[in-house]
C-alpha cells in the first residue's frame, strides 16, 4: 500500500540555443521570417508530473467508475527499479502495508495508502490473505486491534518470541498499577475515589504514571459534589494488551482467582 517522482526541469536549456542571443538575432535579414521556437512552454501539468497531457480518447483509465482492482498502476518514478516479475495488487499492497505498519491501521487508510478499492474490497482482501496463512501454516494472521487492522504472530510461538523480544521500558506496569488499571478498564468511567475505594490505598500517583504512558486518560467529570475528574481507558490500552474493543475484555467469571 497502509511513496513523488524527481522532475527534472529544462528550462535552462533555452540559455544554451544556438540563435537566441541578442546579437545573433540582430544579424539575421529583416527579409527573412525567424525561425519558431520548436519548444513549447511547460505549463502546470509538465511541472507537475513530467509528462505532456493525454489527447482525448488515449487515457488507459477504462470508462466510467469501474477500475481494474486486479493489478494496480506501477508508481510513475523513474529512480525506483521494479521488478517486471512482480505484480502489484491491492490485494498485495495490503499486505505490505500491514507486514510494514508498525500501528493499527484503519481499512479507510488503508484505501488511502493504496489510492484504489473500498472499505468493503480491503475487508475482503484481509480475509483472503487470512485463508492463505491459514493453509499455509503460517504463523502470523491479520487482526483488529484498537479500531484496525495488523500483522500480528500467533499465540503459541509466544514462548520463543519472549527470547528474542525485551518488554519495552515505557509499557512496563508494577503490580500496584496493573491494578488500578484492571479496576478502570473495567468500572470506566470511574472517579479516582472509588479507585482507591476498591483498592484501599492512595492511588492518585500510579493513575498518573499510567496516564503518562498513555494507557489512561481523563474523559470527563462526574455529577457529584466537586464535579472531580472521570478515568477511562485509551486507544494505546486496546493496541498494547491487543483488544479490538472494550468487549474483548476477559469476563470476570473467567479470571483466575488470586492464589491465596
Amino acid at each position: 500500500m497502509t511513496d513523488d517522482p524527481e522532475i527534472t526541469n529544462n528550462d535552462q536549456l533555452e540559455d544554451d540555443l544556438p540563435g537566441e542571443s541578442a546579437g545573433e538575432s540582430a544579424d539575421q535579414p529583416t527579409d527573412q521570417p525567424l525561425d519558431e521556437p520548436t519548444d513549447e512552454p511547460e505549463d502546470e501539468f509538465d511541472d507537475e508530473f513530467g509528462d505532456e497531457p493525454e489527447e482525448p480518447g488515449q487515457s488507459d483509465e477504462p470508462e466510467g467508475d469501474e477500475v481494474d482492482l486486479t493489478k494496480l498502476d506501477e508508481p510513475d518514478d523513474t529512480e525506483a527499479e521494479v521488478d517486471e516479475d512482480i505484480e502489484t495488487t491491492l490485494e498485495s499492497v495490503t499486505e505490505a502495508v500491514l507486514f510494514a505498519s508498525d500501528e493499527p491501521l484503519t481499512a479507510q487508510r488503508l484505501v488511502g495508502i493504496a489510492e484504489a478499492g473500498s472499505v468493503k474490497q480491503i475487508k475482503k482482501c484481509i480475509e483472503d490473505l487470512n485463508e492463505k496463512y491459514k493453509a499455509a501454516n503460517s504463523a502470523f494472521r491479520i487482526e483488529q486491534i484498537a479500531g484496525g487492522y495488523q500483522m500480528m504472530t500467533l499465540s503459541p510461538y509466544n514462548y520463543w518470541l519472549k527470547k528474542l523480544l525485551r518488554a519495552r521500558t515505557d509499557t512496563k506496569l508494577s503490580p500496584a498499577a496493573l491494578e488500578a488499571l484492571a479496576i478502570i478498564s473495567y468500572k470506566q468511567p470511574i472517579i479516582r475515589a472509588d479507585v482507591e475505594a476498591i483498592r484501599g490505598v492512595a492511588s492518585g500517583e500510579v493513575i498518573r504514571n499510567l496516564m503518562y504512558k498513555g494507557l489512561v486518560k481523563i474523559v470527563g467529570r462526574a455529577e457529584v459534589l466537586g464535579r472531580p475528574m472521570l478515568y477511562g481507558t485509551t486507544k494505546k490500552f486496546l493496541d498494547v494488551f491487543g483488544l479490538h474493543t472494550l468487549k474483548d475484555l476477559p469476563k470476570i467469571e473467567e479470571l483466575k482467582k488470586p492464589l491465596q
